[in-house]
Formats: C-alpha cells, structure tokens, sequence
C-alpha cells in the first residue's frame, strides 16, 4: 500500500543516507577532538630512569624519509621512560600479533609493563594502516582497562575508521557513557553498518518515531537477526511484553546485547563474561557486591587503580558476612589499625588481612596500598614476616631489603635479589639459581632480541622478552634467567627485580 512504500522509502532513506551537510556537524564536536581526564587510568611502572649499568642500543638512528605518524597514547614519554619510537621499526602485523598475544595472565610485573606499553605515547610504525592502535585497543580491552579504551580512540580520533568506531561505541557502552558516541553515530551513520545501533541511538536521544520506523524498515528488509530484532522490539515497547517470560540470554553478548538487555529489566550477570563487561557494573547503578567483585576482577588484571579498589572497600560495613564481605571485614579492620599506628592492633589484623589477599589474588594490589604505612610500624615474629614480605611486593621492595625480619636462608636471598644481587650462595631451588644466572655481571643478551635492538625495534623487543619470562614462570627456568637478564640489559632493572621476586613470592603469580 502507498503509505507503507512511503514508511519504507522513508526508513531505508534514514538507515543508509548520509550528505555531505550530515557530516560536517562532526567537525563542531569539540570532544571528539580531545581525550577527557581518565579517572581510572591504571598504574605505569616505568616512571623512574632505568637502573641497569649498561644498556643495549645503537649509538646512531637512522630513520627513513617516510611521513612520521602522530605519537598517539595516554602517559607521556617523560613518565613511563619509553620512547616515542617504540614501535617504529617492527613490521606492523607481526607486532599487533605479539600485543594481543604476549602471555600476561598471573604475571603482575608483566600485566603493569603491558598496560605502560599500550598506554604509553608513541608513534605507529611506518605503513601501520591502524593495526598497532588497533591491537593496543583490544588489549586494553581484554585487560579490561575500557575506560583507557574509550580515552585512548578519542585522543586519536574516533570517527577516522568504522574499525575506531567500533571499538569506541563498545568502549561508551560499557562505561555508561554512550551520549558521546550516539551523537557522532547520528551525525554520520556509515559509521557503524549495525542497523541495531543507529535504532538504540536513536531511542537514547529521545526519538523514538524515528527508532520505530527504523526497526519497521530493517525487518521488513531482514536487515536485522530475529535475536536482536526481539530485544529491540522490547526495547522499543516495554508495554506490550510487560508479564511475557525473559528472552534467552545470547552466549557471546556484545556490549550493546548487554545494554539492551538492561534496558529492558533484565540484567546479565557479568562474572561469567569477558572482563571489560565488569566495568559496567562500576556505575552507581550497580549495587555494591556487584562493583566490590567488578573492582576484585579488574585490579587482578592490573586495569584498575588500587586506590578505587580501596575507596570501594572502605565505603560501608559489610552487609552480611563470608566471601566477600569478609574480605571488605579483613581489610577495614587491618586500615584501622594502621591509622591507630598500634603494633598490636597491626599485629593482630594483619594475618587475616593478608589471607584474605592471598584467597582473592590481591596480593599486590594491596602491597601498593599499604606497604608505606607498614613500613613505619615496628613489629615481630610471624607479623613481621609478613609484612616484610608484603613490602618486598610493593615499589619500595629495596628499602625493605635493608630490614629482613629474620637471618634465614630465604629471607636473606630474598634480600640480595632486592638489592638486585641475589647471592649465588644462597640460592637452595632451581628457580633461586635460575634468578641468579640472570642478574649475573657476565650475562649476555639473548640472540633474537640483541637483533631486534640493533634493528630498532625496542617495542618488539620487550615484548618477546615478555613472552619469553612467560615460559619461564610456566617452569622452563632457562627462559626465565634469559627473560631476566634481557630486561636488566635493555634498561628494564625495575622490571627484572619485581618479575624475580614475584616469582618466589606469589602462587604462580597473583
């Protein structure tokens, strides 16, 4: 009939077109040109000069006379000690390949050299063609660092590529703050080919007409699957399947699946999703257990400042007792104490603060918290153990080795490794040895890296390195005294003694 030939004239025209006059509004949005603040950009470890006595690196660049790419990233040089060539040098789908691979998993020192890398400021090699942003974006991602995400593709622009958009319309969605990304989506539709998008963005800003005859077209067209075409037809008229039984969950939700699910009062769990997902439930409109297990989840991966993991610890008392209540119990009551600066108090709350850190794989999350304020309480016997120990965890792991809290054998080559001289003598275990074949004055950088360095490609080179301690925390204690002794000579000293003593001091990593 004519009026619905019209309808669907009319919906296809608002699907697909986009004049040159659509786009120009682009240019007026001042924050699609700038990164905002970034509440929650995590820790860097690289903020002092290397410590290493020598360094690997050819005393003369040469560059080719190609177009130098803008530096694109969130930490400047001066703060993380790398670089802006970083990556400049390395073939470009080789590289993307090791950021998204390189093994992190239970390896803290790993997880926060990670997180400087993809966040750290630098150039793309030379005919990148976005797979070195790209990659960094899905990383971050899959840390599940997505507030980074969304700063780091605003800073570089995020309506250059359908593939940017992408990546920063899932990166809105879960921070809750999708007004930003609808906007560009609006103004230039060929942004996103996701029909299921432009109708939720529609809806978002009110014009829901719009919305409707847009999901009329896409049916009628089958541009949509009966799967999302239902949950935006509940989305869309709530009223109507007011009292109908939920729909069935999808097994792999996007984040706008996610959104919408939501949207529509019915909620997907996130702890048996992908790790970004647990940053929508660090929105006020989460209930508190939610964003205590979200915090738990994203500080274990290094994607999340311990500070907000405290601030959210130490919000309230615990509503009920076991599990994680009794972690928010342990952890109030060993703060407290710490303020009273009481030994005894500490004394007594530190053992189950610290099982309870331990049984949550927080370990280093609340080294960096509390380590300082340890250190300045003078205790003994099983306390002071830990707490040397804890403080062996956090940044301050050298002054600590000044005061072992006792003279056996361990606790004294645990020292030397800290002062990053672990005693040969000393070292009783396969690993202990390994550790000490790769602080070792005579070690030499192994063959594959000592070629990238001569090539420039230091990025690259610190990446296989990673990859490379890896293995040797999964047991080839070869690979571990080489990853050891190719940080320490590449300048990565820091790196090198936190990896190490990690090593021996959490389960396989925290």
């Amino acid at each position: 009939m004519p009026t619905k030939t019209v309808s669907l004239a009319l919906g296809a025209f608002l699907l697909t077109a986009t004049s040159t006059l659509a786009r120009e509004p682009l240019a007026a949005i001042d924050w699609l040109n700038t990164a905002p603040p970034v509440a929650n950009i995590p820790p860097t470890l690289l903020q002092e000069p290397p410590v290493a006595q020598s360094a690997h690196g050819p005393d003369i660049t040469v560059t080719p006379l190609e177009r130098l790419l803008p530096p694109v990233g969130l930490v400047p040089e001066a703060r993380t000690g790398l670089p802006i060539t970083l990556w400049q040098g390395s073939p470009a789908d080789q590289l993307a390949a090791l950021i998204r691979d390189v093994p992190v998993y239970d390896l803290p020192a790993m997880q926060s050299l990670l997180m400087t890398l993809l966040l750290t400021e630098a150039r793309p090699p030379f005919r990148d063609d976005d797979q070195i942003l790209l990659a960094r974006l899905d990383r971050l991602r899959e840390l599940g660092a997505t507030e980074p995400v969304q700063a780091l593709v605003q800073e570089a622009g995020p309506t250059q590529s359908p593939a940017r958009f992408d990546r920063w319309f899932d990166a809105t969605l879960l921070n809750g703050d999708e007004e930003r990304s609808c906007a560009a989506l609006t103004a230039d539709p060929y942004l996103m080919q996701d029909y299921s998008a432009r109708i939720f963005c529609a809806a978002r800003r009110g014009d829901w007409p719009t919305a409707a005859l847009m999901l009329e077209t896409a049916d009628a067209l089958s541009l949509i699957g009966k799967q999302d075409m239902a949950i935006l037809d509940r989305f869309l008229n709530p009223d109507i399947y007011e009292g109908m039984p939920p729909l069935p969950l999808p097994a792999s939700p996007t984040p706008l699946e996610f959104r919408m699910f939501e949207a529509i009062g019915e909620p997907m769990p996130t702890t048996m999703l992908p790790r970004a997902f647990a940053s929508a439930d660090l929105r006020d409109i989460a209930g508190w257990k939610a964003q205590l297990e979200a915090a738990e989840r994203l500080t274990r991966s290094r994607a999340m400042n311990p500070n907000q993991l405290l601030g959210l610890f130490t919000d309230r008392k615990p509503a009920a007792s076991g599990g994680i209540w009794d972690r928010v119990e342990a952890v109030q009551r060993f703060d407290t104490a710490l303020n009273t600066q009481s030994a005894e108090a500490v004394r007594k709350t530190l053992p189950a603060f610290w099982s309870a850190a331990q049984a949550a794989g927080l370990e280093m999350a609340m080294a960096d918290l509390f380590a300082p304020r340890l250190a300045k309480i003078k205790l003994d016997g099983k306390a002071a153990v830990i707490a040397w120990r804890l403080r062996l965890l956090s940044s301050e792991y050298e002054s600590a080795a000044a005061t072992p809290p006792d003279q056996t054998r361990q606790s004294r080559f645990l020292a030397t490794l800290a002062k990053g001289e672990p005693a040969s003598d000393l070292a009783a275990s396969p690993q202990e040895k390994a550790i000490v074949r790769g602080f070792a004055q005579e070690s030499e950088m192994p063959a594959a890296q000592n070629l990238l360095l001569d090539q420039g490609r230091l990025g690259e080179a610190i990446l296989v390195t990673m990859k490379s301690f890896s293995h040797g925390a999964d047991g080839n204690l070869e690979a571990a005294a080489l990853s050891l002794a190719a940080f320490r000579l590449m300048g990565l000293e820091d790196i090198a003694r936190r990896a190490a003593l990690q090593l021996l001091l959490l389960p396989r990593g925290s």
